[in-house]
């Protein structure tokens, strides 16, 4: 009697197998003929070749569905071995539209929210290289995340890169304790949050450890290839001019790169100018490459930062106190 074996990798054994065992029992009752053990991520199936397949094809189906949606029900499960039709309403989620970008951990979803969300959401599918600009609160790290976990369970990239450069905003930390990764991951905590929201934290973990998910300062990006991967550039407005060519130079076959920024928040010293600004102006007619801008109408924060932006936009004293910044000469840019 032959044996087929099934590693749940990146895939809560839980989840899988339901509470009490109870998915995994349907699977039992489902195909008598193959004896199944399941043992942490590891299932045996020991049997004849077509009932094996068939169950292995069933399995795999399953854990399809979790990653794409992080929960499968048990009548989702039931509806697979009997008929073999996936039928979306059993899966138990809440939505299902074409603003849906990705199903996050414990059923979470995750969708663009306002019209300049879903133009970033086309841009990416439509170009290599998004620069998604806009105050804070309008969902551009969100909504690039959420982009690079999709196309990840959809196994179009084979790992994510989320980067950002460690610049204090306006005030000076001094000495941190700890190893590196203690140092910067204050720096970089808004990704993992985003991070969290997305993908169940024991996924998460096992991605993080196998280097599929990547979190790391921008200068740890200079000398690499990136390929087959999503990278995300935050709080771009940071960067100098050198830091930022050196990232675009590091994209490589089949990857896509989100930048995100906004231009009213710069940390740089008063004497540096942000690399953004010039990207912005050279880059803007460069086929593939798409700028989307955001404004207060997409905050999705508390209702009250979009009035606090329009009020810091109406000061008439900010152009004379941040002399690091200029307007590109290409204010609007949708390729």
């Amino acid at each position: 009697m032959n044996e087929t074996i099934i590693h749940l990798e990146g895939i809560n054994p839980v989840d899988f197998y339901g509470i009490n065992n109870a998915k995994l029992e349907i699977l039992k009752r489902s195909y008598p003929e193959v004896k199944i053990s399941a043992r942490g991520s590891a299932i045996k199936l020991l049997g004849n070749k077509k009932d094996r397949e068939d169950l292995e094809e069933k399995i795999k189906q399953i854990i399809q569905l979790l990653e794409r949606f992080g929960k499968v029900s048990d009548t989702t499960v039931e509806n697979l071995c009997n008929t073999g039709e996936e039928v979306v309403g059993n899966f138990g989620m809440v939505e299902m539209n074409e603003d849906v970008i990705v199903y996050g951990a414990n059923g979470h979803v995750v969708k663009s929210r306002t019209e300049n969300q879903r133009k970033l959401v086309s841009a990416a599918e439509k170009n290599d290289i998004v620069f998604a600009i806009g105050p804070a609160g309008t969902g551009k790290t969100y909504t690039a995340v959420a982009l690079a976990v999709r196309a990840l369970k959809n196994k179009l990239v084979k790992k994510i890169i989320l980067t950002r450069p460690a610049v204090e905003a306006g005030e000076n930390l001094g000495f941190l304790p700890g190893d590196l990764k203690e140092k910067i991951d204050p720096y970089l905590r808004p990704l993992y949050d985003a991070l969290e929201d997305m993908i169940p934290m024991d996924k998460l973990q096992f991605y993080m450890t196998n280097r599929v998910i990547e979190v790391a300062p921008l200068a740890f990006m200079r000398g690499r290839t990136l390929d087959n991967a999503f990278i995300i550039l935050d709080e771009a407005q940071n960067t100098t001019e050198l830091q930022l060519k050196m990232l675009l130079t590091r994209i490589g076959p089949n990857a896509k790169l989100i930048i995100t920024g906004d231009l009213t928040q710069i940390d740089l010293p008063k004497y540096q100018r942000s690399g953004l600004f010039k990207a912005l102006d050279l880059l803007n007619n460069i086929q593939g490459i798409s700028i989307i801008r955001l404004n207060e109408s997409d905050v999705v924060r508390h209702r009250l930062v979009k009035m606090i932006i329009q009020a810091y936009d109406k000061d008439p004293s900010k152009k004379t106190e941040n002399t690091n910044s200029e307007t590109p000469k290409n204010e609007n840019n949708e390729k």
